[in-house]
């Protein structure tokens, strides 16, 4: 499939979803009452936005093994904040990346802003979500690429009940800079299981399939703990199914969310 042609069709797929999203979707977005949901510790991001009025961080730190080097990742920060109904802004700041046993490359990646907008809820107990955002070429070239880094993204969740749910996400990753490889979808999906009010662990498949290239295989799992509502840690252990992938990854995180910062707009 050419470039332009994947282009077109993920801009028809974001405008079909705006489509469907409900007269009153608004009210079954998240609320201030609802319990802290993270885009992290797995790939794949939460499919509901954070609160109006809310802020929330959420940080996490890797070690990895690719390519006969071990890589050091962190702190992997993201900031959400709750604009309107349904709707958050986000930005990841830049990550820095450094190799501490083998040859690699170090630096700090891009920053990327992003706007997210919940879709829900959709019949059958299922949550969506799109995001459009964008990696602004200030990070080391070797570590973030070339140019700037649009992409558009679907996080889904359904809930299956007694705790468990599915969760996955569709990513087009656009790298028009790129001599070699302008395009890059990533799939994942994601079984998920609650323990009580605070505690999951998850399994995860993550794939990447570049427009020219070879694929990469993951598979993730992890867990998460919520000290309070609006706190969490969490951890996560991957390893890669293919040579494209690393051999490994572990990584731990933390994220807090402050509510009530300014109300919405009637």
């Amino acid at each position: 499939m050419e470039y332009p042609r994947l282009l077109s069709s993920s801009c028809i797929a974001a405008a079909l979803a705006l489509l469907v999203a409900p007269a009153g979707a608004a009210e079954g977005c998240t609320q201030t009452s609802a319990p802290i949901a993270t885009d992290r510790p797995d790939v794949t991001n939460s499919s509901v936005v954070v609160p109006v009025g809310s802020l929330q961080n959420e940080n996490g730190a890797n070690v990895s093994r690719r390519a006969g080097a071990d890589v050091f990742d962190g702190t992997n920060s993201r900031w959400r904040l709750g604009i309107a109904p349904c709707f958050e802004v986000l930005i990841d700041l830049p990550n820095y990346v450094g190799t501490f046993r083998g040859a690699g490359a170090s630096g700090f990646g891009n920053v990327a802003p992003a706007f997210k907008w919940q879709i829900s809820p959709l019949p059958g107990k299922v949550d969506l979500s799109v995001t459009v955002g964008a990696g602004l070429p200030i990070g080391a070239m070797a570590i973030a690429g070339r140019g700037l880094q649009p992409y558009l993204e679907f996080p889904w969740s359904v809930e299956l009940g007694r705790g468990w749910s599915i969760t996955g996400m569709v990513t087009n990753f656009f790298t028009p800079d790129d001599p070699v490889n302008k395009f890059s979808n990533q799939s994942t999906v994601v079984l998920e299981r609650e323990f009580g009010e605070r505690s999951f662990l998850f399994v995860e498949y993550v794939g990447d399939f570049p427009l020219n290239g070879g694929t990469g295989q993951l598979i993730n799992s992890g867990g998460g703990y919520r000290i309070t509502e609006t706190q969490q840690i969490d951890f996560h252990i991957g390893f890669g199914l293919n040579r494209n992938s690393p051999t490994y990854i572990f990584g731990v995180g933390y994220s807090f969310r402050l509510d009530g910062l300014f109300k919405p707009r009637l």
